[in-house]
């Protein structure tokens, strides 16, 4: 049967003539137009159960060692990309979330630009670019100006996302708001196709002999270019390689990779796109076994061949999320914001492929949880460039579950750990709940519950805790 939005046959050219008026490049307007006119003809963006099936098995990715020369021409011939666009909001922080600290002083974006700085001073590359919004790009521009002006001019560095159109959701028009700033919202990160496309930084590398990308999260401190992985993916003539690590119970609600029976291609389904009844299946982590890492490599020539073959744009899936025009005001009207995955990009390519990565290859700070662990002694720094599990512990990062309702903000963790972050090195789960202070050197091991049932924030003294619940309570401090 017809959907209603597809009996209405809406006209695009409104969102064209927005697009236009705001500068969007033809590969920007070309990305947003397959994502309009699949919502038009009335797709859901699920991906049912019944179409696909699980990926049994995947190689692990290569560790060996690279020789200097190869690793010399490799980097020559690569850039390493970031992710840029996020602010920390969902933490309390006005500004990016690459400029949080997170080691001995070092931030995010601290970490990442050292690692450019070693890899280029030991093989002289790679080319480093970062994908900024429009939100992030000043208070990084200063940063890296101030801290790091060896890496280059900043125009090379930048390449800023694009914006697109809400669409209203009971008309499939450009919606509309008091505040123009409200109409506009960014398209997910599978926009970073059509931004090096259209501005023209993908023909730019390719025509300075530039080969391969290899494309992370700005929050994924474990995300550091491999030369093993690069060699191996250089090898094998693949146009695509996602990074993948085997999920565990933390990972349920993530994008998990599954392969269409229609075709066989691999694909990736996120959360958003799985029907609710098939949630059961999709959370089931013995059946759908590997999660996506959002850690990517691209063959820059087979991408913009794929580019070319689609008219300027990957076809890919898209995400329909439903909201308010103004998320302030939950009676303002309904929207539809139409996002890609990058990840997704897997099926787009014939020959993608898929390696199974070790854990610490994927390190992500979403909440206050994972920022304590990364703090904590459970990491350590190496090289002064990157985050590894220490040596000696329980072999895994920590699991923390923080109560949101006191440690949900960057400032409320800082005031928990202002005395001093506990050891958490040999600590395999550590939950918190009701308002505390850790004083001086608090040692935990095993699995730990520390409770304050009451509304007075109480201390938790210097100790080795170990396999145990803690009860605040009754203290009087």
């Amino acid at each position: 049967m017809t959907s209603p939005q597809a009996q209405a046959k809406p006209d695009f050219s409104a969102f064209q003539r927005k697009l236009e008026k705001a500068g969007a490049s033809a590969a920007a307007i070309q990305a947003f137009r397959l994502s309009y006119d699949r919502l038009a003809a009335g797709e859901t963006g699920r991906i049912p159960e019944a179409e696909i099936e699980p990926v049994a098995d995947l190689p692990a990715a290569p560790s060996r060692a690279v020789g200097a020369e190869r690793a010399k021409d490799l980097l020559s011939r690569t850039a390493l990309l970031k992710l840029n666009g996020g602010l920390g909001t969902s933490m309390g922080l006005a500004g990016p979330k690459s400029l949080l600290p997170i080691k001995e002083g070092l931030t995010f974006l601290d970490l990442i630009c050292r690692h450019v700085e070693q890899l280029r001073a030991r093989h002289g590359g790679p080319e480093f670019v970062l994908l900024n919004s429009f939100a992030t790009s000043g208070e990084t521009h200063d940063f890296i100006a101030r801290r790091y002006p060896s890496l280059g001019d900043w125009s090379a560095i930048e390449l800023l996302q694009n914006k697109v159109p809400k669409v209203d959701a009971a008309t499939l028009a450009p919606a509309t708001a008091a505040e123009p700033d409200l109409e506009w919202c960014p398209p997910g990160h599978g926009d970073l196709y059509a931004a090096l496309a259209g501005s023209g930084r993908l023909d730019a590398l390719i025509a300075r002999g530039l080969r391969y990308l290899f494309v992370s999260n700005a929050d994924n401190l474990g995300a550091t270019l491999d030369l093993a992985i690069l060699d191996d993916f250089a090898a094998s003539g693949a146009p695509f390689l996602m990074e993948v690590t085997v999920r565990t119970a933390a990972d349920r609600k993530g994008g998990h990779l599954c392969r269409a029976k229609a075709d066989g291609r691999l694909r990736l389904r996120e959360v958003a796109q799985c029907p609710e009844g098939d949630l059961r299946p999709f959370q089931d982590i013995g059946r759908h076994r590997f999660f996506n890492t959002n850690n990517l490599w691209l063959d820059l020539v087979q991408l913009r061949d794929a580019l070319r073959e689609h008219g300027g744009a990957l076809p890919l899936p898209v995400i329909f999320n439903t909201k308010t025009v103004d998320p302030r005001d939950a009676k303002s009207a309904r929207v539809i914001q139409l996002e890609t995955a990058m990840g997704a990009a897997i099926e787009a390519f014939p020959g993608a492929r898929a390696v199974v990565v070790p854990r610490d290859r994927f390190m992500p700070v979403k909440t206050t949880n994972d920022l304590l662990a990364l703090r904590s002694d459970a990491f350590t720094l190496v090289d002064g460039a990157a985050l590894r599990l220490a040596a000696g512990g329980s072999g895994a990062a920590p699991l923390v579950d923080l109560d949101a309702a006191h440690y949900r903000m960057i400032d409320q963790l800082d005031t928990l750990t202002a005395r001093g972050i506990p050891s958490l090195r040999h600590c395999r789960s550590l939950k918190v709940q009701g308002p505390m202070t850790f004083c001086g050197k608090v040692i935990f091991c095993g699995d730990i519950t520390v409770i304050n049932p009451t509304e007075e924030t109480k201390k938790l003294c210097p100790g080795n805790y170990c396999d145990q619940q803690i009860e605040l309570g009754d203290l009087k401090n």
